[in-house]
């Protein structure tokens, strides 16, 4: 006979909503295959593991020769030599960030650079191409120079990628995970039924909330200790601290999703609104690119966002900043959106009049249906 504790409604409820989840296939590939398809995808095709050649492409012409074997001496260089058509070409593509033109004599040259001084490449490429060929002609440098590599915590793109990529994870587990879970079961009737068991609204709340926890610790191990024995991404910061952000965020964006939940009707609705919802944030909050490339016109809204200060957070906390502490004020104290978890509990199960649902099974008497 199993004990009081194991039928408490809570406990059942999680046990249901654990189960559904691990048999839906698509569920555990977007919890937690698609983060680390991206984590590796775009770790390998940005890495920075060494510097990449400066793409350049001389037009064909006779005083041409020397320059493309000057540069071709260097390995810093990947030179190319084509027409003045298929050099335009290649600067369009991007395959080339810069086409020189050798006019006038072998004697008395004159490079002609053409670029897109839009593209920070373009202009970098211009500056070191111009470098190597001054130098070649006998410039000597007045003043003398010496470099130091150094490789700091958090410089490289993985090192960006692999907050931000948490932080998208939190946002749609909490918001599609809780929200449409929700909906969905409000159109199959279901909690029409569990209305009608031993059961409050706040441990079916409580219940929803509890499991995105529980779904979403893998999620962060495994990108967590991936992106460690891969691309060596350390957390200087702590994982304690990472786990308190994490913790803040998930309650946040589950609030969101019951939020959602409470004003749609319809699986059209909910995803609309997810939608309209997440997609400001995927683009402004910072997941792929920094958020600081907006202008700043934008800037106040863009750290009203409920995702810039999590991701934020998570960055500063990845190489150990101090500044976090501003971040995590941020998220809560920023918009109240846990505030709001009890309004959306309640709207979310308030009771409607009975309807008939095509293909639905019979209800029983007497047992409420709820939004």
């Amino acid at each position: 006979m199993s004990s009081p504790a194991m039928n408490h409604p809570l406990l059942q409820l999680f046990i249901a909503r654990f189960r559904e989840f691990i048999r839906t296939p698509e569920a555990v590939f977007w919890s937690y295959v698609f983060p680390l398809v991206m984590m590796l995808s775009l770790g390998l095709a940005f890495r920075s593991d060494s510097v990449e050649p400066v793409s350049v492409c001389v037009e064909a012409g006779a005083a041409s020769d020397s320059v493309v074997q000057t540069l071709q001496a260097n390995s810093r260089f990947s030179v190319f030599r084509g027409s003045p058509q298929q050099c335009r070409q290649m600067l369009r593509s991007g395959k080339a960030e810069l086409v020189l033109t050798v006019e006038g004599t072998a004697s008395e040259p004159l490079y002609h650079y053409q670029l897109d001084q839009t593209r920070p490449g373009s202009v970098g490429a211009r500056d070191a191409v111009n470098d190597a060929l001054q130098r070649a002609a006998g410039r000597m440098d007045r003043v003398g120079t010496r470099d130091s590599a150094v490789t700091e915590a958090g410089s490289r793109y993985i090192d960006f990628l692999v907050p931000g990529l948490i932080g998208m994870g939190l946002m749609g587990g909490g918001v599609w995970g809780g929200g449409y879970a929700i909906v969905d079961m409000r159109i199959r009737q279901v909690l029409k039924r569990l209305l009608g068991t031993p059961m409050k609204k706040h441990h079916f709340v409580a219940a929803m909330m509890d499991s995105r926890m529980v779904f979403m610790i893998p999620e962060i191990i495994v990108i967590l200790i991936l992106s460690r024995l891969i691309f060596n991404v350390v957390s200087h910061g702590g994982y304690v601290l990472i786990a308190v952000i994490v913790l803040l965020g998930a309650f946040q964006f589950a609030s969101i999703g019951l939020i959602i939940a409470s004003r749609a009707r319809t699986l059209e609705a909910v995803a609309g609104l997810m939608n309209l919802t997440m997609v400001p944030m995927w683009i402004g909050s910072g997941i792929f690119f920094s958020a600081e490339r907006f202008p700043a016109l934008v800037q106040p809204v863009i750290r009203l966002l409920p995702l810039t200060p999590v991701i934020s957070s998570l960055r500063q906390a990845l190489p150990g900043s101090r500044a976090v502490s501003h971040s995590l004020s941020a998220i809560s104290s920023g918009p109240a959106w846990p505030a709001r978890t009890r309004w959306g509990q309640t709207r979310s199960m308030a009771p409607k009049p009975l309807q008939t649902v095509k293909g639905a099974s019979p209800v029983t008497p007497g047992i409420r249906e709820l939004r």
